[in-house]
């Protein structure tokens, strides 16, 4: 375990800056898995694992009474942000790939900021940006659309999907090369609904999105419902595509913004989704896992037909070989 002690430190020309501290906790046997999870936010981590401590071999009187009284059947993984950053998609990709990764029990805190204010307080640091010709714009805000901008209006509440993250940029790119109007689009782990209504807004006349998490399955209805695309968006629970509606010949596009090793784990079971016209593009790949996830498209009969980056994340467009 690692103690860190002070809340402020001094950067290189002598400011001082206030860190707020995101903070994870699951069962000492999950400690693993969720540092997976919590290294593709921040690899300067604060593992706290009491569990390896052995008191025979130790002077109790030279121990921290809280170390001796403490749960050791959980761990906590932790990482610090500067207190006026915005952690707004940190926190929602957080809660999205824990229970991604079977970890949807996680205890998960903010120290520095009760939850109350953090709820709110980082709206002011969400504001307008364009993707293309797609402009993300927060409920909150006024925008004047300028010539062909496409305006998506969103508010992600707790749920994964504000567009600012670099997996949901790359991936809203990609749909504006692929998708044309009246194709049907399925959005596999959709978080606030953000591609199936940008898929919506793009052309895609039937849409069916899906999450294993009801609280973004709920934040993203309330999005279609505000953006007036009910008739074109059905929004339902499901474990990637375990529950997932097909339909006729295969969907046009489909998109999973998820992880590396959820991305692998659904590759086999995709296809009978598909058609060879159909086009899956996979974000939320860090760089370092694209090959392997390049090589169990391949694996499974699968093509790579593009691939973007952007800082240290990947997208790929996969078709049918």
């Amino acid at each position: 375990m690692t103690n860190i002690d002070k809340d402020y430190t001094c950067g290189d020309f002598g400011e001082v800056t206030e860190w707020l501290q995101i903070k994870a906790t699951v069962k000492t046997e999950r400690l693993d898995e969720l540092v997976g999870v919590m290294s593709l936010i921040d690899t300067n981590l604060l593992i706290e694992d009491l569990s390896d401590i052995d008191l025979k071999t130790c002077y109790g009187d030279l121990i921290d009474e809280k170390i001796l009284n403490a749960d050791k059947s959980h761990a906590s993984v932790s990482y610090f942000v500067p207190k006026d950053a915005n952690i707004a998609d940190d926190m929602a990709f957080l809660r999205r790939r824990l229970a991604e990764s079977g970890l949807p029990d996680a205890k998960i805190e903010v120290v520095g900021i009760n939850e109350e204010d953090w709820a709110n307080s980082w709206k002011e640091f969400y504001k307008p940006f364009k993707i293309g010709k797609i402009v993300i714009v927060p409920a909150w805000e006024s925008y004047a659309a300028e010539k062909d901008e496409i305006i998506v209006t969103m508010d992600p509440g707790m749920a994964f999907g504000t567009g600012t993250h670099e997996t949901t940029r790359l991936i809203i790119g990609l749909l504006q090369k692929y998708v044309k109007s009246g194709m049907s689009l399925l959005d596999v782990g959709t978080g606030s609904g953000i591609l199936a209504i940008c898929g919506a807004k793009l052309g895609a006349a039937d849409c069916r999105a899906y999450d294993i998490d009801p609280m973004s399955v709920r934040v993203a209805n309330e999005n279609i419902r505000e953006s007036g695309l009910e008739d074109r968006i059905t929004c339902e629970q499901s474990d990637l595509l375990k529950q997932a509606a097909n339909i006729v010949g295969g969907y046009d596009i489909i998109c999973a913004n998820i992880v590396a090793d959820i991305i692998i784990r659904m590759t086999p079971d995709v296809s009978p989704f598909m058609s060879e016209k159909t086009v899956l593009l996979a974000s939320g790949i860090i760089s370092e896992r694209c090959r392997d996830v390049v090589e169990c498209f391949e694996k499974n009969g699968f093509k790579i037909v593009e691939k973007a980056e952007d800082n240290g994340w990947c997208a790929l467009a996969v078709k049918l070989q």
